[in-house]
């Protein structure tokens, strides 16, 4: 192979990298631009709704919120009473004890005042069978709780218990180590009462990092930042997802995920694609795509909404061994789901769906950290070959860290000018520090894991869950 052939052959390789990386910049001021306009709009729209109005009518839609718990015993009780604590007046709490090995089951019915009761259950999703069986509190006071205790068939199986057992219209699905606002409810079905144009078939909310904050009695009553790096790198990344890309991709009603964490669906459709899917650790993101491409086969006209306002929080990964495992799982749930809806990428019958989620999911989701490990192999080939342009190369480089950070202090000023719910002074200042290092604290983390996830679909098939222990939110 000459000379002219090779450089030919580099620079096309050049090209081609420079391109991708050019759209993917492009593509997230694209969708930034269109998650400002989004949240603006949200803002002045509900700056004057009365959400009273909502709660307190006796015609409000039943919603049932279902928990999955597997030896959660450091926040059950906790986090049972944040759940238990909601404004909205029509609504029930199902606890799904997934066949814990801890004594959840046994803190909740001391703390509740438990019975066992015979319970009518509607078998239309297939499920494990019940372990203990169904409990109800002989406490007026916790008249909206059901505990079901089963045997462990994992989080989409409990969650698919939930769907059998509620009778209500709709279902919110959340963790149960999340802390839920009182005013969750009534801003999630809002969605589903005010468009009657097209049939909202699910709604999302925003996930915040409730390390180090004040927590007593299922209420947040003090919004503090962590201590540790790896923890406030993540609110940085979370405040990115949810202001700058998931506000977005719900205006153009092309939102392929709602995090398992809270998310609120018809449960008539739920059921009607089959429930859960077991098979898989990314269960939130694939019931999405399947709903949806349910309603696209159906021709029926449909949306996915999305709540940006901070409703639900959550305990995030303070090790780099449990942030590895959980990142794995989320790289491994998107290949999977990904590969079983392949059929409607870039498939025009599924219109934006098809033409426009699914190519930035595989390309920008998928394929991304494949093709960044590349680039870093292709440049350290180039420098052994002695064939690198310093010059360019760094420019290169320091193009891409500068566009990280001045992105993420558009995702802070996003948080200031609309919910700022970091209010202590200094926090605004540590963010800002703490975006500096970011690339180089969690980045090299999340890319090793996405990586390994990659790996472990296609070797490890035994592999499900992995590692995610807790400390309780309320030791935090």
């Amino acid at each position: 192979m000459d000379s002219s052939t090779v450089r030919i052959i580099l620079l096309t390789i050049h090209y081609l990298f420079f391109l991708y990386a050019f759209s993917v910049i492009a593509s997230y001021i694209i969708l930034a631009v269109i998650s400002a306009i989004e949240s603006n709009q949200y803002m002045k729209k509900n700056s004057f709704v009365n959400f009273t109005e909502i709660l307190s009518s006796t015609v409000s839609p039943s919603i049932s919120i279902i928990a999955p718990a597997y030896n959660e015993s450091l926040n059950i009780i906790e986090n049972v009473r944040s759940l238990l604590s909601s404004h909205y007046v029509n609504y029930d709490v199902i606890i799904v004890n997934d066949g814990s090995k801890d004594n959840s089951l046994e803190l909740l019915i001391e703390a509740y005042d438990l019975v066992k009761v015979n319970y009518l259950l509607n078998e239309q999703v297939k499920t494990k069978p019940l372990r203990q069986g169904v409990f109800k509190s002989t406490n007026p006071a916790f008249e909206k709780l059901i505990v079901v205790d089963k045997e462990n068939g994992g989080k989409a199986d409990a969650l698919n218990f939930g769907l059998n057992i509620s009778q209500s219209k709709y279902v919110a699905c959340i963790d149960v180590d999340c802390l839920l606002l009182e005013d969750s409810l009534q801003k999630m079905i809002k969605p589903f009462l005010e468009l009657t144009d097209v049939r909202v078939i699910a709604s999302g909310g925003v996930i915040r990092i409730a390390n180090s904050c004040t927590i007593k009695e299922g209420k947040l009553l003090d919004v503090n930042l962590p201590y540790k790096m790896i923890e406030v790198a993540q609110i940085l990344e979370y405040l990115r997802s949810f202001l700058l890309g998931r506000m977005a991709w719900s205006r153009l009603n092309g939102l392929l995920v709602i995090s398992g964490a809270f998310g609120m669906f018809e449960k008539k459709l739920a059921i009607e694609v089959g429930g859960y899917d077991t098979n898989t650790v990314g269960e939130d993101m694939e019931i999405v795509v399947r709903m949806r491409r349910h309603m696209e086969e159906l021709k029926e006209k449909y949306k996915v909404a999305y709540i940006p306002d901070p409703l639900c929080w959550t305990e995030a990964p303070d090790n780099y061994k449990i942030l590895v495992s959980q990142r794995n799982r989320w790289t491994r749930g998107t290949i999977e789901t990904l590969k079983k809806h392949r059929k409607i990428g870039f498939n025009p019958k599924y219109k934006v769906l098809g033409m426009l989620s699914y190519p930035y999911w595989f390309f920008y989701e998928r394929l991304a950290p494949i093709i960044e490990v590349i680039g870093i192999l292709y440049f350290v080939i180039l420098i052994a070959l002695e064939n690198v342009k310093w010059d360019y190369a760094i420019a290169f480089f320091l193009l891409a860290y500068l566009f990280s950070v001045l992105f993420t202090i558009i995702a802070i000023l996003s948080e200031e000018l609309t919910f700022h719910q970091y209010k202590k002074k200094g926090i605004g200042f540590k963010l800002l520090l703490v975006t500096l290092f970011e690339p180089f604290v969690l980045h090299p983390f999340i890319l090793y894991a996405a990586i390994k996830g990659n790996i472990d679909y296609y070797f490890n098939k035994k592999l499900k869950w992995g590692e995610m222990t807790r400390k309780g939110l309320s030791n935090k």
